[in-house]
């Protein structure tokens, strides 16, 4: 379905039927990044796909804008849908667009689980974006600038057919996309100013923070700070995995979200 934000176009679809999970999206993913936990998501669960602004097949915008616009469009596709609570999952960017939103809207976040998330962005997460930004102008250095640091060494280094697949996918048809890449460097501007370091005392929804151990880009410590700043969060950290706990770990990551949100 196509939902309209102030005159842009937020593209969202539903799955099953249950107590409503909405996923966000890491910076990089769209709606069928999803498609093989769709099952086991949707089984018990009203499960919503979305993609945010410079996502998928959502509008791309002709200006910058600040991460807090997402928590915005998720409102907006709630509304459509006529859900008043939903569990909110995100990873990464979609874990600071959940945290802003459930800040933002508290009535609207009844739990909340966060993958691979920082309660701010660091000089040294703005200058890893720095490096992405300047790497555009070949799509062989924007994959090594931004791809293998998201998997554990061990992941990347013993499944070398899979990662050789997925490098050829990405090189012919998303790096080389120059409004995918426009769109990536307003996404990672769009999280500069993320820093809700001051404001996670206030969130109420039940929460479950994910971490994993072989996480370069957001350490275990990122998500023990928030843990220990969210009224009575609780926090898994998963072995032998990095930033991409979905690709590492799908059948852990699956669990962790059907029995947090169906408990």
């Amino acid at each position: 379905m196509i939902i309209d934000f102030n005159g842009k176009k937020i593209y969202a679809e539903t799955h099953g039927d249950g107590e409503a999970l909405v996923m966000l999206n890491g910076i990089m993913m769209s709606t069928p990044s999803w498609t093989q936990f769709i099952p086991a998501l949707s089984s018990r669960n009203k499960l919503i796909l979305l993609d945010m602004l410079d996502q998928g097949q959502s509008s791309r915008m002709s200006e910058g804008y600040d991460i807090t616009l997402q928590a915005d469009v998720l409102k907006k596709v709630l509304d459509e849908l006529g859900i008043k609570k939903a569990t909110i999952c995100g990873i990464s960017y979609g874990a600071s667009v959940a945290m802003n939103f459930a800040i933002k809207y508290p009535d609207y976040a009844d739990k909340l689980i966060l993958f691979n998330c920082v309660p701010y962005t660091s000089q040294w997460m703005r200058d890893i974006g720095k490096g992405w930004k300047l790497a555009r102008h070949s799509p062989q250095a924007y994959y090594h600038t931004t791809i293998p640091v998201i998997y554990s060494a061990d992941f990347y280094n013993h499944n070398p057919e899979w990662i050789a697949a997925r490098k050829e996918f990405l090189m012919q048809h998303v790096f080389n996309n120059k409004d995918f890449l426009d769109a990536m460097d307003r996404l990672t501007d769009s999280a500069v100013a993320h820093d809700v370091r001051d404001e996670l005392a206030g969130i109420t929804a039940k929460t479950l923070l994910v971490g994993s151990k072989e996480d370069y880009l957001t350490p275990p410590q990122q998500q023990k700070y928030i843990r220990e700043r969210v009224p009575g969060a609780n926090l898994v950290v998963i072995e032998n995995c990095g930033h991409a706990a979905m690709y590492e770990q799908p059948d852990i990551f699956t669990a962790l979200i059907t029995g947090f949100v169906n408990e």
